[in-house]
């Protein structure tokens, strides 16, 4: 591996959803690992010895987090979180569901690398002492569990996530320019009461209003059901007073379908002391009306989970993987949204192994790539292609898409300023498409960094390996 290493200890919590399916202790550690790249030039870590955590005022929030259903990554040494990956995984298991797996819990000393070296102080006067001054961000801090919502083919907007030590990221909204893909810090450019920092939320754009949708979300033991929208024509925020009942969820699904928000599954709270549950309800949203409504739905449901994917093709939402402990899933439903009525998806070809806070987003109008996520082991990096025509899954291996992650963003955008041409019968004519390019922003590798690199390919390239 490329760069200088220094071990790091994540403790990860899997709690929540149905634990009578097992006899299992809901909480997993795992151990972790940083490195710096060598073209930060940085120094080789300092090694210490093993110590207890201190406890601040923040993490003293978090406590008896093994009742609360959240974020899988628990971070408890500070770390580098703008290194670039190039960890790859190995002998990912395969089949129908798979359990987490239990692991001992374990405590290490921390690396000081210059992103966390505390300060020297002096001996004189304290009007002497130097002081830094922090330089303004220009890209996102490293992050996972965040939302990356398309508004039009020049701009993305970024909301929310988690970093390093459990913090949520004091960064936590930014637009991203495709014409030079660079970013601009966005949480002052709109008026309104911003939401309050969150993971687990969904951000969903509808094209024809030209707002984005906020739903749901954790932070620490705060859950959320509240609706914000962002107007992305007069950049204000505001907060719904919808009608009807949501219970308060978080990594669920949000599908925008004609105008209406599809919500299904998710995390939700219980009283103390009762764990955390995972839902297999599906609850829609209508912005007209302000009102939330539960859809009377037939046919074969999908166990309760949290962590899974929905894409919406042809009128109908394909439901992948997802979690709920101690089981994680690879199998597939379909939603015909004409009908209201649930099935299961008979596949062909080798599936994806189980796993959840995966990478799913359409690449055609009849594709759906998913890449990366968590199989309550270890962060994945293979990539799948499904045909909805043929119901057939297909492995993908790109150099670009190697590096293991989950909790990461991945969108399409049809990029203004590219070209396409296509050859017929050896004469050049242009496409009336604008060509696709897929984009993978942040996530985490389960062994220390979360990440805020930003990858980009040609959506083409991917459909032509099918």
């Amino acid at each position: 591996m490329d760069g200088q290493i220094g071990k790091r200890e994540l403790a990860v919590s899997l709690e929540g959803g149905n634990l009578a399916k097992g006899d299992m202790d809901p909480d997993l550690t795992m151990s972790m690992m940083e490195y710096t790249p060598e073209s930060a030039m940085a120094p080789s870590p300092v090694r210490e010895g093993k110590r207890k955590r201190g406890q601040t005022r923040e993490e003293d929030e978090e406590e008896n987090r093994g009742k609360e259903n959240t974020c899988p990554i628990e971070v408890v040494s500070s770390f580098s979180d703008k290194s670039t990956p190039l960890r790859k995984v190995r002998g990912q298991s395969r089949g129908g569901q798979t359990r987490l797996f239990l692991q001992g819990e374990e405590q290490g000393g921390a690396a000081l690398t210059p992103q966390n070296t505390p300060p020297q102080r002096g001996k004189g006067r304290p009007a002497r002492t130097p002081t830094t001054q922090t330089a303004p961000l220009v890209n996102p801090s490293g992050r996972w569990g965040q939302s990356l919502c398309p508004i039009d083919p020049q701009t993305a907007i970024l909301i929310g996530g988690q970093g390093s030590r459990m913090q949520f990221c004091k960064d936590p909204m930014w637009k991203l320019c495709t014409e030079d893909m660079s970013w601009v810090p966005a949480e002052t450019l709109a008026e309104g009461p911003t939401p309050e920092a969150r993971i687990g939320h969904t951000a969903t754009y509808d094209p024809d209003s030209k707002r984005i949708f906020v739903f749901g979300g954790s932070k620490n033991k705060k859950w959320f059901n509240d609706v914000h929208i962002l107007d992305t024509q007069s950049w204000k925020w505001s907060t719904v007073e919808a009608q009807g009942k949501v219970p308060p969820l978080a990594y669920h699904s949000c599908s925008m379908f004609r105008g209406e928000l599809f919500v299904l599954g998710g995390v939700f709270p219980r009283p103390h002391p009762e764990p955390d549950g995972c839902s297999d309800s599906l609850y829609i949203f209508d912005p007209h009306l302000s009102i939330w409504y539960q859809p009377i739905v037939t046919g074969d449901r999908p166990a309760p989970r949290s962590g899974h994917s929905a894409c919406v093709i042809q009128g109908k939402i394909y439901v992948f993987g997802g979690w709920d402990t101690p089981l994680c899933f690879n199998d597939m439903y379909m939603l015909d949204l004409g009908l209201m009525e649930f099935s299961s998806v008979q596949t062909n070809g080798s599936p994806p192994s189980p796993r959840s806070w995966h990478g799913c987003v359409l690449l055609s109008d009849s594709t759906f790539v998913v890449h990366g996520g968590y199989n309550g082991n270890q962060a994945l990096n293979d990539t799948f292609t499904f045909n909805t025509d043929t119901n057939t899954w297909t492995e993908l291996v790109h150099p670009q898409l190697s590096v293991p992650r989950a909790g990461h963003s991945i969108i399409t955008m049809a990029l203004a300023n590219q070209n396409l041409s296509f050859k017929d019968d050896g004469k050049e004519r242009n496409s009336d498409r604008t060509p696709k390019t897929l984009l993978v922003f942040g996530g985490g590798d389960n062994e220390g960094n979360f990440y805020s690199d930003l990858t980009t390919l040609v959506v083409a390239e991917l459909l032509d390996q099918n």
